[in-house]
């Protein structure tokens, strides 16, 4: 199933930054079963995206916990265009 989760509080992120734990959660993805396609950011807000395909809202929340950046709001997303 594909989950969108939404990370708030990041404001100022850098590119770097974002990248470090987008790798972070990479590198223990398939501990949990859980792959992350894809990952947006909005450092002026603070505002952090990412797109999983996993077998459920936990898996994705105890990857997120894991690397120290826990998930604000997971939405399952079985529809899409």
């Amino acid at each position: 199933m594909k989950f969108m989760d939404i990370h708030r509080g990041m404001t100022g992120i850098t590119a770097e930054q974002f990248r470090a734990a987008h790798a972070a959660d990479a590198a223990i993805e398939g501990e949990e079963g859980v792959h992350f396609e894809r990952a947006w950011a909005d450092p002026e807000s603070g505002t952090v995206y990412c797109l999983s395909e996993a077998p459920s809202r936990d898996a994705v929340q105890r990857v997120h916990e894991r690397t120290g950046h826990p998930a604000d709001e997971i939405h399952s997303v079985p529809l899409s265009a």
